[in-house]
C-alpha cells in the first residue's frame, strides 16, 4: 500500500513539477496578463517547482525502500559499486554543466526580472546547461539506489525537460525579440554548435 501511495504521490510531484516550471519560465507572456507583478509570480512558481524536484527526489529514496511489484529485479545484476561508478560517470558532468549555468544565470535562476539581460558566460556556447545537466540528476539517484525501475522511470524526465526548455523559449522570445532568435541560430540548445571558421 505505501509503494502505491509513494509512486502516486511521485508521479503528480512530476505533472506539477511540470506545470509550475512551466509557469516560472513564462514571465513576459504572463506579464501581458498579470503586469509587472508576473516576474514575482514566476519566482513563487520556480520555488514551488524545486520543492516538488525536492519531494521527487524523496519518492526516490522511499522507492528504495518500498517498491512496487514489478517483474524487473530489484537491483541491478552487478555490485552496487558498479551503480555507484556509473553514477559518478555521469552526475559529475551533469552537476558541474548545472552549477554554472546557475552561476552564469545569476539572480535569474531562480528570480526573473524584466531589466535582466540575456546571460554571458557557458550560454554563449549552450542555451540550456542547467536543464542538460540537471535532467540527468534523476537517473543518478536511481543509479545510487541500485533500482532499475527508477533508473527507467527516470527516463520519463527528458521529454519533460524538454517541454521545459520549449515553454521557456518560447518567453525568451518574446522577452528580447529577434536578438533571441539570432541567439537561438547560432547556439546550441544541449550541445555546443560547431563553430564556422569563416566567422
Amino acid at each position: 500500500m505505501i509503494a502505491w501511495i509513494n509512486f502516486a504521490v511521485l508521479l503528480a510531484a512530476s505533472i506539477l513539477f511540470l506545470f509550475f516550471y512551466v509557469r516560472s519560465a513564462a514571465p513576459a507572456g504572463r506579464e501581458k496578463i498579470s503586469g509587472v507583478r508576473a516576474y514575482r509570480l514566476c519566482y513563487y512558481d520556480r520555488l514551488v517547482s524545486g520543492a516538488l524536484e525536492f519531494l521527487i527526489t524523496a519518492n526516490f529514496i522511499l522507492y528504495y525502500f518500498f517498491p512496487l511489484t514489478t517483474p524487473l529485479p530489484d537491483k541491478f545484476p552487478w555490485a552496487w559499486w558498479i551503480s555507484l561508478v556509473i553514477a559518478a560517470l555521469i552526475g559529475v558532468p551533469a552537476t558541474l554543466l548545472m552549477v554554472i549555468g546557475v552561476r552564469d544565470a545569476g539572480e535569474e535562476a531562480m528570480r526573473p526580472k524584466k531589466e535582466h539581460v540575456m546571460y554571458g558566460g557557458i550560454y554563449t556556447r549552450l542555451r540550456h546547461p542547467q536543464a542538460t545537466g540537471e535532467v540527468f540528476l534523476f537517473l543518478v539517484i536511481a543509479f545510487l539506489l541500485n533500482s532499475p525501475f527508477l533508473a527507467l522511470f527516470s527516463l520519463i524526465y527528458f521529454p519533460i525537460f524538454l517541454l521545459l526548455c520549449y515553454a521557456e523559449e518560447q518567453d525568451l522570445m518574446l522577452r528580447y525579440g529577434d536578438s533571441y532568435v539570432e541567439y537561438c541560430k547560432r547556439t546550441g540548445a544541449f550541445w555546443p554548435k560547431r563553430r564556422n571558421s569563416d566567422a
